[in-house]
């Protein structure tokens, strides 16, 4: 019988859903899976966690729960750190860094919980071998995690390392990026799938291009990372001829690269096109995706029909409201002259889009974009309109 620990992946709010279908498949049960705003509670073994970091396009970490306790003062968040065994699950010469989250936490200094924390850790390492570990707030090899509720402490190992949504696909980036994670699922949740024709007009730095690519090749995200960047690698019950083996077939289920793919970007802006390419070219997909400069307002649909999805600008991206104003309804007339046939998806955290943009919206689904409040709009362009005939 393997062993079942306990985990939490957070993710973006509103994708939990996607994400449970990703924990599922990497073999968590069924019966574990529990979701919560902004991530999923699981468990599983060690072969579960190291998938669902090598596979989930949705998961930002993958922390593996070590102690749980209820606590009234900082003391108790002390001696619940202090009870762990740490040198047991990471040498003393691995750097660390504490990280602390509160909801409703009755203490009143997170920074204090966090000292507190990092000397229990460092206490127990002094007991157990004669010295402690360094602490590193830039790089750490180690990341624990505490999370408070009002009256309950959990304690978290990192098996992640760098936020998984940190592909490693992009080297030049541009204002407001959407995070790589919250662009996969938003292309699940408007239905594109591999080999549909797809369109990004305001591409930016290419991230739905790039995600959309890789889908399409059956890339394993994590399979981008260097040898021994995920957390789980620099942990003592680390099992690296598992992990090579789920490595190898994450590998061979690569498909075998097209000459080119259905999937097309733009962008306004010179420079986001030229950081666009360049980040097409460092993941190794530049000859697979076009990507065009000019406006959206201007530019001709790159197919009959296909899945258009875009990240407008809004708020300080644009500039004035006036401007939003004077934008949104050119934007309806476009994709009424332009995209018949198209099923066209904006994400945005204006809420004033449905209104000026003239189009019915058939489909909101609520987003958040780190803190921002969004919304994933519909407008399916149907071929001829949407007038019934008299």
């Amino acid at each position: 019988m393997k062993t079942l620990e306990d985990y939490f992946a957070p993710c973006p709010r509103g994708l939990e859903p996607l994400l449970a279908e990703d924990l599922n498949a990497a073999g968590a049960p069924a019966a574990s899976i529990r979701s919560v705003p902004g991530g999923v509670q699981f468990s599983g073994d060690w072969e579960t966690c190291y998938r669902v970091n090598l596979e989930s396009r949705i998961a930002s970490r993958v922390l593996w729960r070590v102690a749980k306790g209820s606590y009234r003062k900082e003391e108790d968040i002390y001696r619940l750190a202090q009870a762990v065994d740490w040198p047991a699950r990471f040498k003393v010469e691995r750097t660390l860094r504490v990280y602390v989250t509160a909801v409703k936490s009755p203490l009143k200094s997170l920074e204090f919980i966090t000292l507190r924390v990092k000397d229990a850790v460092c206490d127990r390492f002094r007991e157990a071998c004669g010295e402690r570990p360094s602490v590193d707030t830039a790089h750490p090899e180690v990341r624990i995690h505490m999370f408070l509720t009002t009256d309950e402490a959990t304690l978290y190992l990192d098996t992640s390392g760098e936020p998984l949504w940190q592909r490693g696909h992009k080297i030049a980036k541009v204002e407001a990026p959407l995070k790589e994670n919250l662009a996969a699922g938003i292309l699940r949740l408007i239905g594109w799938q591999p080999g549909m024709p797809l369109y990004d007009p305001m591409c930016g730095s290419g991230t739905f291009l790039i995600e959309a690519a890789h889908m399409s090749l059956g890339d394993a995200p994590g399979l981008s990372r260097e040898p021994g960047e995920f957390g789980f690698e620099r942990l003592r019950n680390f099992d690296a001829e598992l992990w090579r083996g789920l490595c190898r077939k994450a590998a061979q289920g690569r498909a075998t690269a097209p000459a080119s793919l259905p999937i097309w970007g733009a962008d306004i802006s010179a420079d986001a096109v030229t950081r666009a390419r360049q980040n097409l070219d460092f993941a190794g997909i530049g000859d697979l995706v076009e990507v065009r400069q000019g406006d959206i307002l201007a530019l001709p649909a790159p197919s009959t029909a296909g899945v258009m999805v875009a990240n407008p600008p809004y708020g300080e991206r644009l500039g004035e409201v006036s401007e939003l104003a004077a934008f949104y309804p050119r934007l309806g007339d476009a994709l009424k002259r332009q995209y018949a046939g198209w099923d066209c998806w904006f994400f945005s955290a204006d809420v004033a889009l449905p209104k000026l943009i003239g189009l019915a919206v058939k489909r909101r689904i609520p987003l958040f974009n780190g803190p921002l409040e969004c919304r994933l709009y519909r407008f399916p362009m149907v071929a001829g309109g949407n007038r019934p005939p008299r």
